[in-house]
């Protein structure tokens, strides 16, 4: 029997109860209230029906309504919902997890830390670098570099590392020790150095900041495989390459943030294989429950894992979460990965996110598509007042904005950056919904176009 829901009611009590992230009650008066989700679609209270455009945040790769996962987490709870995986204790799903992770990772990395979701993992991956350098004498290696147009997160020290300037000013700015350099965006980064491909020129300007800096000053460089919240970023191919080369020159180490690139979604298991390389530290969380339940973590190589090991009791790696290695959580995170390799998802990925790009591609003839970029299911359309000029338009006129009413409209529902409007839908989304995301995407630009 369905139970009616008083909608109403419902957005009364969220305005006079809830505080939601990136708050303003101006962006709460009237918000989408979802009751349901099955494979690629979510439905709101009112009985609409969307396409699940970015996989709610970049999370829900296996799709919604997975009943495994809930079985899963079911069966952990009647036997163990919880106990503590602090040193000294550990759970089953936990080290099985961890096993699994060791499988999948990239060979350097077998040494796993558990956290609840990606901000976390980035401070712990940020602690465990000047920790590294601490416990070796070097105290004073505590810099932290990232890029223009970053995301890590919103704790005060992933704030401080994200590369989107609203974030800072209203926490009091950036930590001291936190520094950006020019994104490698191909569309839009300008090389002063016309003597080597754009992709090394990009890279080259970390060598710059840490020889400014000072190498012995510096801790760690902290980047997406693919920037993710900030455009859907896709690096040149021979970028990271060149940067793995800058961090081992000058001592420094290479923190891979694959909160959303890891676990297939850029159509392999992790963002950085493109590339050919491997960090000194992994931080991962969204794909590995699919969303189901928070967990995140890091993973860590040998030469940092060992200086854990081998640092005296009195100096240990005093870092901890009462929730690390939730049992629930790890064992969620089990059956996801399972469903992940039983039903070739990352595989399909790989194609989908072809048939996906391709399709946006089209769009390129319409008058204001500036760029068309993407990696495996995750891309984006970046919106300019000019072509020839890539001339952006003011955002007083929320163009991107514009356009996403329209998504929502035609029953597509993402997010936008600005003026770029971004997709990354479930593994699990049909060709046919593909074909109909880009129809919507294309048919709600041309309608924001008759006004422009």
């Amino acid at each position: 029997m369905t139970v009616a829901i008083d909608i109403q009611k419902i957005i009364d009590a969220d305005h006079e109860h809830l505080v939601h992230p990136l708050f303003h009650p101006n962006d709460q008066k009237e918000p989408f209230v979802w009751v349901q989700g099955k494979g690629a679609t979510l439905r709101a209270a009112d009985g609409r029906e969307f396409i699940d455009g970015l996989s709610c945040l970049w999370n829900v790769n296996v799709g919604h309504g997975r009943k495994e996962l809930a079985d899963a987490a079911a069966r952990q709870m009647e036997q163990l919902a919880f106990a503590s995986g602090y040193t000294g204790s550990t759970t089953i799903p936990a080290v099985e997890l961890g096993e699994k992770l060791g499988q999948l990772c990239y060979p350097s990395i077998q040494r796993f830390f558990f956290t609840c979701g990606g901000g976390e993992a980035n401070d712990s991956a940020i602690k465990t670098a000047r920790f590294f350098w601490n416990s070796q004498g070097k105290p004073e290696k505590t810099k932290i570099i990232a890029r223009e147009h970053a995301y890590h997160g919103v704790t005060l020290a992933a704030m401080s590392a994200t590369g989107i300037a609203a974030y800072w000013p209203m926490f009091g700015g950036k930590l001291p020790g936190f520094m950006h350099i020019p994104s490698p965006y191909p569309y839009r980064f300008v090389s002063e150095d016309k003597s080597v491909s754009p992709g090394v020129a990009a890279a080259n300007l970390l060598e710059k900041t840490i020889l400014a800096e000072g190498p012995e000053t510096v801790a760690a460089f902290i980047a997406e495989p693919v920037q993710g919240a900030g455009g859907v970023i896709v690096p040149p191919d021979d970028y990271f390459g060149r940067i793995r080369e800058i961090c081992d020159q000058h001592d420094v180490l290479f923190i891979a943030d694959e909160v959303i690139t890891g676990f297939g979604r850029t159509g392999r298991w992790f963002g950085l294989e493109r590339y050919g390389v491997e960090p000194d530290i992994l931080s991962f969380a969204k794909g590995i429950t699919s969303g189901y339940l928070p967990l995140g973590g890091i993973g860590m190589s040998e030469r940092v894992y060992n200086v854990i090991a081998e640092a005296a009791p009195e100096r240990r790696w005093m870092h901890a979460f009462t929730y690390s290695g939730h049992p629930t959580a790890c064992a969620v995170g089990l059956a996801n990965l399972d469903i992940v390799e039983r039903e070739g998802l990352v595989e399909a990925v790989a194609k989908k996110g072809k048939k996906l790009l391709n399709g946006l591609m089209q769009l390129s003839r319409l008058d204001h598509v500036g760029d068309v970029r993407g990696s495996g299911l995750m891309a984006a359309v970046e919106f300019v007042e000019d072509k020839a000029t890539k001339k952006a338009f003011n955002p007083a006129q929320k163009v991107g904005e514009r356009v996403h009413k329209e998504c929502v409209r035609r029953g597509l529902f993402s997010r936008i950056r600005g003026d770029m409007y971004l997709l990354a839908p479930p593994f699990v989304t049909t060709e046919e919904q593909i074909d109909r995301i880009v129809n919507i995407v294309g048919e709600s630009i041309a309608e924001v176009g008759k006004s422009l």
